[in-house]
């Protein structure tokens, strides 16, 4: 059974999880803990920081589990 992918909306900007793809580094909570928080759920949640710095954190995930949709 193929693991789900997940979207949490905010504005213009869409944060996209593939579960599947997701190797658990902790690169993002780490990174963004009011953001990306692994004992919540949801575990992501868009109005922890500004959207650039959103953007600019899934942009350093090792395995490209996370990545943006644009909305606009």
């Amino acid at each position: 059974m193929p693991k789900e992918t997940i979207r949490y909306k905010r504005e213009n900007i869409t944060v996209v999880w593939k579960s599947n793809l997701c190797i658990h580094s902790g690169i993002c909570a780490r990174g963004l803990r009011a953001v990306f928080n692994p004992n919540k759920r949801p575990w992501v949640d868009m109005e922890g920081a500004d959207l650039e710095a959103i953007v600019a954190q899934v942009a350093k995930c090792p395995s490209g589990a996370l990545s943006i949709e644009r909305n606009d």
